[in-house]
């Protein structure tokens, strides 16, 4: 599909004015976005990938259209578990909610062009070199073996070794500033956290790139198609991560499935290479016949692993109590964090789903019991967060009942019931 100056100067101009909009009408403002906001734009975004899509189908044919689809299911999949580490950077660096948003843009846009990088890097050497098919299948098939590997919190951590550096050799703060990047200190000018978790998030961007942009060049050479579907898997994200709230650590079996995805994108990439290889020591440097695997093939595969993963880990009772023990612990520090958030609304809402979380671990049954760590420890932390809701109550700090429906249990009566 050969592609105008024109068409690549709109398309550059649309994802930049989506970007500027998106930064304009929702994130300047500091803000905690509720569910309604979260759902309405994460459909709009969605709708206008499938539209894009469908005009890649239009007028560059069904490969075109086929590879496009592919390619954006990929790296959406690819996003929602990048989102899991993003969860847990912000959670260890205590971000303000309200300020959550401009560090999740500030990702999508950094991650936008670090991969943009890596694919007019990737198509130079792709088109020089045969060979680097043979190096992004193994790079693939290898990142599927890692990921195969069980994941935990405790596997991700924020301080890394450019945070680590940068508290070392610059002056810092342990506070946030509002959404500044830097304050004054003692009379020194010094970092703030918020400037230390984009740091983080970007270190962090950078290898989630040397994964994904492999993995779509095994389903299409054509960097138009490449870059449009990297880039339209990126816009929104920051709307699914609200949406997905709580719900994150529900899809323990999602890098399994991109485990099987990328091992077949791994095999699909090495076999390609077969087909085309000129590298001396294989075969006298002749092609090699094999049978290649073709994108409608791979649309299919794709769409049934994610469909199968996301079912599964729906419907598991170990996904359902791994999220109700992760959103405990986090709701219940995030809501005796006075820094976390200024807004009661949003504080109810934290504290009501910290206790139905609760609710679901004292319930648990002997078997399901045993997947959750440290319970005495948690359900103390969770008595912890009950008594500052009281004494919130109490002192009036509260919002208005009708805001969010009937009061929840008290704890103790939760436990004794139990």
């Amino acid at each position: 599909m050969d592609v105008s100056p024109l068409v690549w100067t709109l398309t550059l101009a649309g994802i930049v004015g989506l970007l500027v909009f998106d930064y304009l009408f929702h994130v300047r403002r500091a803000h905690a976005p509720t569910l309604r906001e979260a759902a309405l734009w994460s459909s709009v975004y969605v709708g206008i990938a499938l539209l894009f899509g469908v005009g890649v189908l239009i007028f560059g044919g069904t490969a075109a259209g086929s590879e496009y689809f592919a390619g954006y299911l990929t790296e959406k999949a690819l996003s929602v578990d990048n989102l899991f580490v993003f969860l847990i950077i912000m959670t260890s660096f205590r971000v303000p909610r309200e300020d959550q948003q401009k560090v999740l843009l500030f990702g999508i846009v950094f991650s936008l062009i670090a991969r943009t990088g890596f694919i007019f890097l990737g198509s130079a050497l792709i088109n020089s070199f045969a060979w680097v098919f043979y190096v992004f299948g193994l790079a693939l098939l290898v990142t599927a073996g890692n990921m195969f590997k069980p994941t935990t919190e405790e596997s991700h951590s924020a301080q890394n070794v450019i945070v680590r550096l940068s508290r070392r050799l610059f002056h810092t703060t342990e506070y946030y500033d509002g959404d500044k990047l830097f304050t004054v200190l003692d009379g020194r000018r010094a970092m703030t956290p918020m400037l230390l978790v984009m740091v983080a998030i970007g270190g962090t961007d950078l290898m989630f790139a040397l994964d994904s942009i492999p993995a779509i060049f095994g389903l299409t050479q054509n960097v138009f198609i490449v870059f449009t579907a990297t880039a339209f898997s990126l816009l929104g994200l920051r709307q699914l991560y609200f949406l997905l709230d709580g719900l994150l650590d529900r899809l323990i079996y999602l890098s399994f499935g991109l485990a099987v995805i990328l091992g077949f994108i791994g095999v699909k990439l090495i076999l390609h290479a077969l087909h085309e290889n000129n590298v001396p020591f294989i075969n006298n440097g002749e092609h090699i016949e094999v049978a290649e695997i073709s994108t409608g093939m791979s649309l299919v595969v794709i769409l049934a692993v994610l469909v199968v993963t996301v079912l599964t880990s729906l419907f598991s009772t170990r996904g359902r109590t791994q999220t109700a023990m992760a959103n405990a612990r986090r709701d219940a520090t995030a809501y005796l964090d006075s820094e976390y958030t200024a807004d009661p609304v949003e504080r109810e809402r934290i504290y009501r789903r910290l206790i139905e979380s609760r609710d679901h671990i004292v319930s648990l049954g002997p078997k399901a019991k045993r997947i959750v760590k440290n319970e005495p420890e948690l359900i103390e932390l969770c008595r912890a967060a009950a008594d500052s809701h009281d004494a919130a109550i109490a002192n009036g700090q509260h919002p208005d009942p009708s805001v969010l429906g009937p009061d929840p249990l008290p704890l103790d009566s939760s436990r004794r019931e139990s």
